[in-house]
């Protein structure tokens, strides 16, 4: 009995161990190693790493320092972003997870892998496509514009269009994610739930907030909180399509750490913006959760 016990302890911890010497390798290990530099003034190009303590983090909350203005600047356009965002990925992804469910299922799966496909593709293959559809002179979209004929648009260099652009690649790209999930939870609800409810004369918009909204309610939190640290990462688009212009009105603060770490050389600090970043997404997913959960309590 004991050794059946000591062999199942044994076989669950050979399956674990994969997983856990990449959570440690490829997490963990640069997390603290991230959070170490952050106290030291750590410039890429030199060998002396003095200890600084919390330097790095007193400098970005210094009003007039550099790091505070490129902290708060890439913080208040990532903000931006997260809040243009987050509630059009989660409202459009349920609206095409409702839509799917209502095709005849032998064209389902076909409209499915539509949707999720440009979800498959890489960042630099996402920005080729957008920067030919935004072109100014020569775009599909200011072509289209033109047979309208209204004037063409500076999809990429005037506001508010950027965001706007910025908006419409980020919900193509990654809208068909959410759509998937959104259709597994959907799937999920039992049909003895809407047959109820028709019997007791509800109609299509009853159904849906009594029945539907609950019954994924865990999966629409899980959709939040992931769109929501997504957006506070985003780098790809801004990156690709605007180089953070006009100026730096879409130089988000992933771009900022960036630059600080490999063009001003000065990883400590970057570690240190990097870090507040981290907490900052940690408070906001936490908020989320708390306001999902807290009623019940």
């Amino acid at each position: 009995m004991v050794k059946s016990t000591l062999q199942s302890r044994l076989t669950s911890t050979l399956f674990v161990l994969p997983y856990l010497l990449s959570f440690c390798a490829f997490l963990l290990i640069p997390i603290l190693y991230g959070l170490y530099i952050s106290f030291h003034d750590f410039e890429l190009l030199s060998d002396d790493h003095k200890l600084v303590g919390l330097d790095n983090y007193i400098k970005i909350f210094t009003p007039g320092s550099y790091l505070f203005e490129q902290f708060t600047t890439g913080l208040w356009n990532t903000v931006q972003f997260v809040l243009y965002s987050v509630p059009l990925l989660v409202v459009l992804g349920l609206a095409l997870a409702l839509l799917l469910n209502q095709l005849p299922k032998r064209i389902r799966g076909m409209f499915r892998t539509f949707y999720f496909m440009p979800y498959a593709i890489s960042g630099s293959v996402m920005a080729v496509i957008w920067l030919m559809m935004f072109d100014t002179n020569a775009g599909f979209l200011n072509g289209l514009l033109a047979k309208l004929h209204i004037d063409p648009v500076a999809w990429l260099t005037d506001m508010p269009w950027v965001w706007v652009s910025l908006v419409m690649t980020t919900l193509w790209w990654t809208i068909g994610f959410n759509m998937i999930i959104f259709t597994n939870a959907l799937n999920e609800v039992p049909e003895d739930y809407y047959e109820a409810a028709s019997i007791d004369g509800a109609n299509a918009w009853r159904k849906f907030v009594s029945i539907t909204l609950p019954s994924i309610r865990p999966v629409m939190l899980f959709i939040i909180i992931t769109s929501t640290i997504a957006s506070f990462n985003v780098y790809a688009q801004p990156f690709l399509l605007t180089r953070g212009g006009p100026g730096d009105s879409t130089k988000v603060l992933l771009m900022n750490v960036l630059d600080e770490a490999f063009k001003g050389k000065q990883v400590g600090s970057a570690s240190a913006m990097a870090i507040m970043m981290a907490i900052i997404i940690i408070i906001v997913s936490a908020v989320q959760y708390r306001i999902a959960y807290g009623r019940k309590e």
